[in-house]
């Protein structure tokens, strides 16, 4: 559990992980199992709703209003750009 912990504290890769806490895959396996079975679902409920009950919890809410565009290539949408079949087109109505 210590060497989960100090994974995600740190922000290492598993592989960083100090030789202290023993092979890495079998810590990662440990975290594999416990998030598939709940188990740290069922710890940060528990961590939330007591650090809640001491008051040190700020349920405050911050949104933020940043609008992201996709770049013109990332639509599906054509557009007139003076293309091969526009200048053919214009030829036709000029005849």
């Amino acid at each position: 559990m210590e060497a989960i912990v100090y994974r995600y504290r740190t922000g290492i890769a598993w592989r960083d992980l100090p030789e202290v806490f023993g092979p890495w895959q079998t810590v990662w396996t440990w975290h594999r199992r416990m998030a598939f079975d709940g188990t740290w679902d069922r710890v940060a409920a528990k961590i939330v709703a007591a650090a809640d009950a001491a008051g040190m919890v700020d349920w405050s809410l911050s949104v933020d209003s940043t609008i992201a565009r996709a770049h013109q290539h990332a639509t599906n949408t054509t557009r007139l750009t003076g293309g091969w079949i526009e200048i053919q087109g214009s030829d036709a109505r000029a005849a």
